[in-house]
């Protein structure tokens, strides 16, 4: 049995309690892909509770320092990852920089912005892991910059399946500081839902694109 770190469950229950993670399992949402999920994720509240904040960037430098401790450059994927990736970047005292998910059409037609981190070796920052697309497209770009991704860091996972592949086949490692497992537990251990709405939450997980169809 995979033990479970006080800060996955401490990063978890902090995200329910301010509904930077909300569960509908009986009133679903609908994502912009069109699919129905009984889980809405938006970790850019967590930035307006200084207590929260910190925790997410200690445990953010505490992981990375011990997973990819040869980082000399942190990125943020735009939008979402940029600011907690300039949080840890200055907490770590490294280079931070950002990527969008293609370059701009006007100005300087950048798609990194900061110092392009050529021969770096470079851990990026993301919120959310869905599908792991938006996060290999921008490490695409800094490996065609000519920087040496290390891997990749976010808050919280929807632990997929098929993001878990989509990751490997990039070559990419990653860690989170919470996921989908641990949150549920952790809403049953709240009261925020009752146990007999965690296997409508487990089926979601399991095909979200066919869920409440």
């Amino acid at each position: 049995m995979v033990e479970i770190n006080n800060i996955e469950k401490e990063i978890a229950s902090n995200l329910l309690k301010i509904n930077a993670i909300k569960l509908q399992p009986n009133d679903p949402f609908t994502w912009s892909s069109g699919w129905k999920s009984p889980i809405y994720c938006d970790n850019r509240s967590t930035l307006s509770y200084p207590d929260i904040r910190n925790l997410i960037k200690k445990g953010f430098c505490d992981k990375i320092m011990e997973t990819f401790k040869d980082a000399e450059v942190i990125a943020g994927v735009a939008t979402a990852g940029i600011s907690h990736g300039a949080l840890i970047a200055d907490e770590l005292n490294l280079p931070f920089t950002y990527v969008r998910p293609e370059p701009k059409k006007h100005g300087a037609g950048r798609q990194i912005e900061g110092k392009v981190p050529t021969g770096k070796k470079v851990v990026v920052i993301e919120d959310l892991i869905s599908t792991g697309g938006s996060s290999i497209k921008a490490i695409d770009a800094l490996r065609r910059a000519g920087a040496e991704v290390l891997g990749l860091a976010a808050i919280f996972t929807y632990s997929f399946d098929h993001a878990d592949q989509n990751l490997k086949d990039a070559k990419v490692p990653y860690l989170t500081l919470s996921d989908y497992n641990v949150m549920l537990d952790e809403a049953i251990k709240t009261g925020y839902i009752k146990a007999e709405e965690k296997s409508l939450l487990e089926e979601w997980r399991k095909d979200p694109s066919k869920w409440g169809n």
